[in-house]
């Protein structure tokens, strides 16, 4: 056992039960224990027994009653060694003299190392470590014996401190516990002395030393979990001056506005902050089970000047969820559960300037049902308060990465157009797969199957292989920009299209049957883009031109034994490139450049002739008149640090 006190369980019916317990020496001659007999009581010793009867078991408790506290001097009633307790018992439980149960219990407990009795006259008062050291000799580690190389341990007799006396312990540790600190003027004479140490020195006693911290620990506080909060923001008034693109937008309580996202992996985030110009529109798969709610649609949100707007929402009913429930599992109940859920938010925010005007959002909410799979989708977008249609100017016009590219088909009436590649679902079938959006800095490849039988002609297997790559190009034209007009040819730039190659070769294609040369099976798309500035300090990236071509493969019908009435698979993939490209040419470098190669800045981490870049006008992190004021003030502390460095009366 361990501790003062065991508990063990009696089975069965404990009515007329005798329990007790005996104290069970053990035979110094043979070593065997006495027999028990059914004559005992429910107390032994120091031991104690305590039964709590139930219905068909019965609780047995036996504690141990004398105290643990190792004995101090003229001190009863405790344990004089630290192995206190050395015993032996026997718990019987008997009915009529005849026993029932039998329990043997060995007990070895130690004595308490902790002291809760009262505390002598003459014992050791320990002083504050505030205000001065816990120990004299913190070396002295053994209590009653000479710790080696230990000077200041007071067991140490003169003639052990001769073996160790010119290897003992410096510093704190060594029994110095008030050094000389840097700071002190009296420490003037010490090395590489600068010359306004005079100026800057302590003058001030060694029982106020900094090497008190060594000694002394602080309270420390409970851990918080982080909430989505700003903690510098907490003057009253006005917090904001203004969004940036990309300023996480914030709530009346200073907390994060979020709306549940995909992250890096292609998993929703339920709780994302929703960052100022920046739309996104976002699918989610849950089950009734993982269900959870989000944000609150009565939080009010910070407009960017201070001022607090409600959002306005709107409840709708979806009638027709086979938009919405993507997959079910087979239900063998009679009743199933259902609960309304919401199955889509659409948020529209209306923003002028850095600051937000207005917030709509439309809730789509349904029945959704235990087994039942749904996929959410929660949409966000920024429309500018000067704009009359849905073509908005955000506030950089340059695509963003990770942004759809934008496409339009000027030869259609209507001139949306779209730039893909392929999403495959389920075995990866061309058939079964739908289509996702180009995403604009990412370079991505994605591919499905053709299933092509054995006497596939071969024309026509270009002819269908074609058709498929070019359903994802259903655009004859990419926007420059994000926000590219459709009504100005000149923010577009044309699709450059190099036709698949068709081979007229004279081979006979009806001897070689299930072969198939000159295949188009890969798309290759190729954007170059440039950066051509920057807003607010975000560069502005648009697409310079887009080209389109293919790579062909010979295809030949795989089979094993058998290849009749059997069905081979094509892999067909689409491929997108992103280019950066200069926006123009490079400068040539000068003389300087090519024999200083120091002060090249794009071959050294230190760039000296841009040590003045933040005061030009090039510089847009933040407004000029800023940038002025803190170059002003850096000038002043230079000059002061020269002049301190160098005082007027120096010695000569």
């Amino acid at each position: 056992m361990s501790g003062s006190r065991v508990n063990s369980f009696f089975l069965g019916n404990s009515s007329g039960v005798n329990f007790s317990v005996i104290l069970s020496p053990v035979d110094g001659e043979t070593g065997k224990l006495q027999l028990a007999n059914c004559s005992g009581s429910q107390r032994a010793g120091d031991w104690i027994l305590n039964v709590t009867p139930g219905m068909n078991t019965s609780k047995v408790t036996i504690s141990l009653t004398r105290s643990l506290q190792l004995c101090l001097p003229n001190a009863t009633d405790c344990c004089t060694a630290p192995l206190c307790v050395v015993e032996t018992l026997q718990v019987l439980a008997c009915r009529d003299s005849v026993m029932l149960a039998h329990l043997l219990i060995q007990a070895e407990i130690h004595a308490n190392s902790s002291f809760t009795g009262n505390v002598s006259e003459n014992a050791t008062v320990i002083p504050n470590q505030v205000f001065q050291p816990l120990g004299s000799c913190p070396c002295d580690l053994t209590a009653g014996a000479c710790d080696v190389r230990c000077c200041c341990d007071l067991e140490c007799t003169p003639d052990l401190k001769q073996l160790f006396n010119e290897s003992c312990f410096t510093g704190v540790f060594g029994g110095d516990v008030n050094p000389p600190f840097d700071q002190l003027c009296s420490s003037q004479s010490m090395k590489y002395t600068p010359d306004w140490f005079p100026f800057l020195c302590v003058q001030s006693s060694l029982n106020n030393t900094p090497f008190l911290g060594y000694f002394y620990h602080g309270s420390t506080s409970t851990p918080k979990v982080p909430s989505f909060k700003i903690p510098l923001q907490t003057s009253p008034g006005k917090l904001f001056t203004g969004y940036r693109q990309g300023d996480p937008i914030m709530t009346e309580e200073n907390e994060y506005f979020t709306i549940p996202q995909q992250s890096m992996a292609g998993q929703c985030v339920g709780n994302a902050p929703v960052a100022y110009l920046q739309n996104f529109d976002v699918k989610c798969l849950t089950s009734l089970a993982s269900y959870k709610e989000g944000l609150p649609h009565d939080v009010r949100v910070n407009s960017g000047s201070g001022d607090f707007i409600q959002q306005n929402v709107i409840y709708r009913t979806i009638t027709d969820v086979g938009k919405f429930i993507t997959g079910s599992e087979s239900l063998h109940t009679a009743e199933v559960l259902c609960q309304n859920v919401t199955f889509a938010e659409l948020y529209t925010f209306i923003w002028k300037d850095k600051n937000i005007e207005q917030i709509n959002v439309t809730v789509f909410r349904g029945s959704l049902c235990d087994g039942e799979i749904l996929t959410q989708r929660f949409a966000v977008k920024f429309l500018s308060l000067k704009s009359t249609n849905a073509a908005e100017l955000l506030g950089n016009p340059g695509y963003q990465v990770g942004k759809p590219v934008t496409a339009a088909n000027m030869n259609a009436s209507d001139s949306f157009g779209s730039l893909n590649i392929w999403q495959p679902a389920g075995r990866g079938l061309c058939t079964s797969a739908t289509y996702t959006p180009v995403l604009f800095g990412l370079d991505s490849l994605s591919g499905c199957i053709l299933e092509v039988g054995i006497n596939e002609d071969c024309s026509l297997l270009r002819g269908n292989v074609t058709e498929k790559l070019n359903s994802l190009i259903q655009a004859t034209h990419v926007g420059k920009r994000e926000n590219s007009s459709y009504s100005d040819l000149r923010d577009w730039v044309e699709i450059i299209r190099l036709d698949p190659f068709n081979s007229d070769t004279s081979v006979s294609t009806g001897s070689l049957k299930g072969i198939c040369p000159d295949i188009p099976a890969n798309l290759n798309i190729r954007i170059i883009f440039a950066d051509v500035g920057a807003v607010q300090g975000i560069p502005q990236q648009e697409i310079l031109a887009v080209q389109i071509s293919y790579s062909t493969v010979i295809w030949q019908f795989q089979c094993g034994l058998i290849c009749e009435n059997s069905i081979s698979f094509l892999p067909i993939t689409a491929s997108v490139q992103f280019i950066k490209v200069p926006a123009q040419p490079p400068v040539p470098m000068t003389r300087f450049q090519i024999n200083y190669t120091e002060f090249d800045c794009n071959r050294n981490d230190v760039c000296w002739p841009q040590l003045f870049y933040p005061l030009t006008r090039f510089y847009t992190g933040e407004p000029y008149s800023q940038c002025l004021a803190k170059g002003l003030s850096l000038a002043f502390l230079v000059l002061l640090a020269a002049i301190m460095s160098n005082p007027w009366f120096s010695k000569l």
